[in-house]
């Protein structure tokens, strides 16, 4: 390809992008393709071989959770590192114990509050908006990845929302932004329960653990740490219902 060729692709996609910035019509879906969204939201964290992918999208946003608390308290991020069995690790520079406890929280409810964000963004007309200023957060985070897995995953993630930006018509890209905050508020919901059986039922990983590091960290019990996400979550998710009620209504 052609240095001139690439330029105008690139050049067309950002203009694309940038169209996204605006507000579109609110989404108006009839119950029945509410239902089914939610049902294709469903298929993308219940069963475990649609879990195995999309979960690794989860662990991204959890980990950019992380860099971007990280960022909120001047911290300087070094990288991010994400792996296949869903794991990941964001490593930044900083000694404040305040900034280590807010970036070490923002970690499990940051998917819900994601989520909750893109179902009101569907809802509101702003579901372009989204997708373009994701698939630029997206694009930008390939620049902290550290690891080969972990740019596989990126590059994975980037790709389709870039592909997004470029095909998907408005009200295509109103259904996906709705599912994919849907299945993102549900991502959570699934990760905090695997947490809390880290600590109950499997404590050989406890290292592992945000609420365990931040009781290393502050002294704070995990058990609060625990609670913390779980609040998070749930008001993240009461607000995405409250919203679809509107629609439903």
């Amino acid at each position: 390809m052609e240095a001139g060729t690439a330029g105008s692709i690139i050049s067309t996609w950002f203009s694309k992008a940038a169209e996204g910035f605006t507000r579109g019509d609110p989404l108006e879906v009839p119950l029945p393709a509410l239902l089914l969204i939610a049902a294709g939201a469903a298929l993308l964290t219940v069963p475990r071989p649609a879990w195995r992918w999309f979960g690794l999208f989860v662990t991204f946003v959890h980990e950019l959770g992380h860099a971007f608390a990280a960022l909120m308290t001047g911290q300087l991020v070094k990288g991010i590192q994400l792996r296949f069995d869903h794991s990941g690790q964001m490593h930044s520079m900083g000694r404040s114990r305040f900034a280590a406890a807010w970036t070490g929280f923002w970690g499990y409810p940051v998917p819900a509050l994601v989520g909750a964000l893109l179902v009101w963004a569907a809802i509101n007309g702003w579901a372009g908006f989204a997708l373009s200023a994701g698939a630029l957060v997206l694009l930008a985070a390939l620049l902290f990845i550290r690891n080969a897995q972990g740019l596989l995953i990126a590059l994975g993630c980037a790709g389709i929302s870039v592909l997004l930006v470029w095909f998907a018509s408005p009200p295509a890209v109103s259904g996906i932004t709705l599912g994919v905050g849907m299945a993102l508020l549900a991502g959570a919901v699934r990760d905090w329960f695997k947490v809390l059986s880290v600590h109950t039922r499997r404590r050989r990983s406890l290292h592992s653990s945000d609420a365990f590091i931040l009781y290393q960290r502050t002294g704070v019990p995990a058990v609060f740490w625990l609670s913390a996400f779980a609040a998070v979550i749930a008001a993240s998710a009461a607000a995405a219902l409250w919203c679809l009620r509107q629609v439903a209504g």
